[in-house]
């Protein structure tokens, strides 16, 4: 699993991701560890990683964004740990509330890869049709990673003694 980022405007974390995220341009940050607001967030992680419940979501402020954009995150905050909900799920969802008879599932793909706030808001637990493993910004392998711990197939190789190994940051960013 790839290190992850944090990013916060000073009050609100406004992006975590997988360092392999080609879109982020890390360079317009400065290194800032101190945040409380990224020692809840670690322990939010630490907690996720470890299976516990999930209980206090740190502070979040996500972008501007279209209002079916928006849309499409708030469903997928609502999938518990553990399951899934397919691309065209989430497209049937939004076409019958929104009264037209179909919705691109590739439409619901292209507003998951703008996720800025990867794992809290669980785009990895959006699949295809055929239950297969598609798409993913933080890479398709951290997916795998994090739909196995949700299932706890991988629990068996995620020990206390292990778990820097495979879950650590590197980074810790905030706005110059």
């Amino acid at each position: 699993m790839e290190d992850i980022i944090l990013e916060s405007d000073g009050e609100n974390l406004i992006g975590l991701y997988f360092f392999n995220d080609s879109h982020k341009n890390i360079d317009k940050f400065e290194e800032n560890s101190t945040l409380p607001l990224f020692e809840q967030t670690k322990k939010w992680l630490d907690d996720y990683f470890c299976g516990k419940e999930q209980t206090k979501v740190p502070k979040y402020k996500l972008p501007d964004a279209s209002e079916f954009r928006r849309r499409v995150w708030e469903i997928i905050q609502k999938i518990p740990y553990g399951k899934t909900i397919t691309y065209g799920e989430i497209a049937n969802i939004i076409a019958k509330e929104s009264g037209i008879e179909k919705m691109s599932a590739q439409a619901v793909g292209n507003a998951l890869n703008q996720n800025p706030i990867c794992i809290i808001i669980p785009c990895h637990r959006v699949i295809g049709k055929s239950g297969n493993l598609v798409g993913y910004g933080g890479g398709m392998n951290n997916k795998k990673i994090l739909l196995e711990l949700e299932h706890k197939k991988t629990r068996k190789w995620i020990s206390f003694s292990s778990f820097l190994f495979y879950y650590h940051y590197s980074w810790t960013k905030t706005p110059r």
